[in-house]
């Protein structure tokens, strides 16, 4: 790419000298070259600090010339990469844009994160899938159990101030997941509280209890299969699925519902299932657990669900639609398929002011 072409803007990290005077020479030499100094930061690093300059440069002005003014004063450029206007922002303001855009949109969650680190780029791999440090070129940060996302950069590496500041940018995306999947209370059609929360290993007699409740023709909605007792080696499994979550909906010392939300291979999508005993549909929850794993859902970064459902099955449907989510129904190969829209900018319901109305579940 031509650089002398049309004028350019700089980032430039440099380490100098830290006596008085050494960066107003460095700045001075830049201005002799009508250089214009934009911005100034300084990161602490282990035993100094890093000075990190925007400069735009004329026409004619190499990168080359710019890291010839910062050797002339004893100093050493560790990194340069072309900046945009845009984006030269107060860190601030540009880490709050960057942690509100992943709340709102949690498929944003990668994007913001490079706009946070000026990372070269940004990915999500399996947890435990990354070794090392590459030079202090990639960082890394946990989203959850089974996610991680790993971030990169060429130009210069990652400062501890930088890595800090990934780790809060984390922080912040844990506590609105957590504020997801917290415990909530609705109240049913006949005015009965019940409180939706998370499976436990502790619940396996109370679910187990559940199932022997329900009736065969409501057991089979649920599994397509013939089932009349729940074999014990299943309980673990179901409260705490390996790549999902469980919510429970529990009166008083009983569960009276279970749902599931399973994550397939497709990111953008999970897979929803719901059980609510017979004594208690047409009540409304299963269209407050839909809605409350639509939000756990939206937290994780999917923007849909997918409930497969038998021909005769009505009962699902009517409480997705119940739900206040969009709902999208076809056919595929003699079985219902149910989708549910979790996309931030539309699904907007909580379970607690989810209509309770007409409802099979």
């Amino acid at each position: 790419m031509d650089t002398t072409a049309t004028p350019t803007t700089w980032r430039l990290r440099i380490r100098i000298d830290d006596r008085p005077g050494t960066l107003a020479r460095v700045t001075t030499r830049l201005a002799a070259r009508d250089c214009n100094v934009l911005g100034l930061s300084v990161l602490p690093v282990p035993g100094g600090v890093i000075d990190e300059l925007v400069v735009s440069t004329p026409v004619g002005v190499e990168p080359a010339a710019l890291i010839d003014d910062i050797r002339a004063e004893g100093g050493r450029c560790v990194g340069i990469t072309r900046a945009e206007l845009r984006q030269m922002v107060d860190r601030t303001t540009a880490a709050l844009r960057a942690a509100g855009a992943a709340m709102r949109d949690p498929g944003a969650t990668a994007d913001s994160m490079r706009t946070l680190l000026g990372a070269d780029s940004v990915t999500v791999v399996d947890a435990g899938s990354v070794q090392g440090d590459e030079g202090g070129h990639l960082a890394v940060l946990a989203l959850s159990e089974e996610a991680t996302l790993v971030a990169r950069r060429g130009w210069a590496p990652f400062t501890e101030v930088e890595l800090a500041r990934m780790a809060a940018f984390g922080d912040v995306l844990t506590a609105g997941a957590t504020s997801a999947a917290a415990p909530t209370a609705v109240i049913t059609r006949s005015g009965a509280g019940v409180v939706l929360r998370a499976g436990t290993p502790a619940d396996a007699d109370a679910v187990s209890d559940l199932h022997a409740r329900c009736s065969a023709q409501t057991l089979f909605a649920r599994y397509h299969a013939g089932l009349r007792t729940l074999p014990r080696r299943w309980l673990h499994r179901l409260l705490q699925p390996p790549r999902g979550r469980t919510l429970l909906a529990v009166c008083g010392t009983e569960v009276i519902g279970m749902a599931q939300l399973i994550r397939t291979n497709d990111p953008a999508e999970a897979e929803i299932s719901v059980l609510v005993e017979d004594s208690w549909q047409k009540q409304g929850l299963g269209s407050a657990m839909i809605a409350r794993l639509g939000q756990i859902a939206s937290a994780g970064g999917h923007r849909r669900m997918i409930a497969w459902c038998l021909m005769s099955e009505v009962g699902f449907e009517r409480a997705a639609g119940a739900s206040g989510l969009p709902v999208s129904v076809r056919h595929e190969d003699s079985m219902l398929r149910v989708a549910l829209s979790v996309d931030p900018a539309r699904a907007d319901v909580t379970a607690a002011t989810s209509p309770l109305g007409a409802t099979r579940k």
